[in-house]
C-alpha cells in the first residue's frame, strides 16, 4: 500500500501534472472571459448591425423526428465568433509579453581637437576650428 501511495505522489506532483491543471484552471477561466465578451458584447451588437437574428426557431420535420438546424446554426456562429475572440485575446497576451524594454542607446562622446578641444567628426583629418592636423585614431 505504501508503494502504491509512493508511487502516486510521485505522479501527482511531477511539475507536468501540475503544469497541466493549472493551465486547465487558467483555461476555465479564460472560457468564461471569452463566453461573456460573445454572449455580452459581441451578440448584441451583431443583433444592431443585423437585426434581430434568431435561428433558434429553425427547424424540419421528419415523420417523428424534428430536426432543429436553426439551433446547429447558432452553435457554428458562436464557435466562430469565440474563436475569433479567443486568436485576438492571444494575440494581445503575445504583444504584451513580446514588449521589450528599450534601454537607450549607448551614447558615444563626440571626438575633441587635442588643441582647441572643438568638437570635429570622427573622420576629420583636420580640425575645423583651429586648423590643426589631427592625430590618426584606431578604432
Amino acid at each position: 500500500m505504501k508503494k502504491l501511495f509512493n508511487e502516486f505522489k510521485e505522479f501527482a506532483f511531477k511539475g507536468n501534472v501540475l503544469d497541466m491543471a493549472v493551465g486547465i484552471m487558467i483555461g476555465g477561466a479564460i472560457t468564461a472571459i471569452v463566453t461573456s465578451l460573445v454572449n455580452d458584447i459581441f451578440m448584441p451588437l451583431l443583433g444592431l448591425i443585423l437585426g434581430k437574428i434568431d435561428f433558434s426557431g429553425l427547424s424540419v420535420t421528419v415523420g417523428d423526428a424534428v430536426i432543429n438546424y436553426g439551433l446547429f446554426i447558432t452553435a457554428v456562429i458562436n464557435f466562430l465568433l469565440m474563436a475569433i475572440c479567443i486568436f485576438f485575446v492571444l494575440k494581445g497576451i503575445v504583444a504584451v509579453k513580446n514588449i521589450k524594454k528599450t534601454e537607450p542607446a549607448e551614447v558615444k562622446e563626440p571626438r575633441k581637437c587635442p588643441y582647441c578641444f572643438g568638437e570635429v567628426h570622427d573622420e576629420a583629418t583636420r580640425c575645423m576650428h583651429c586648423g590643426s592636423e589631427l592625430p590618426h585614431e584606431d578604432k
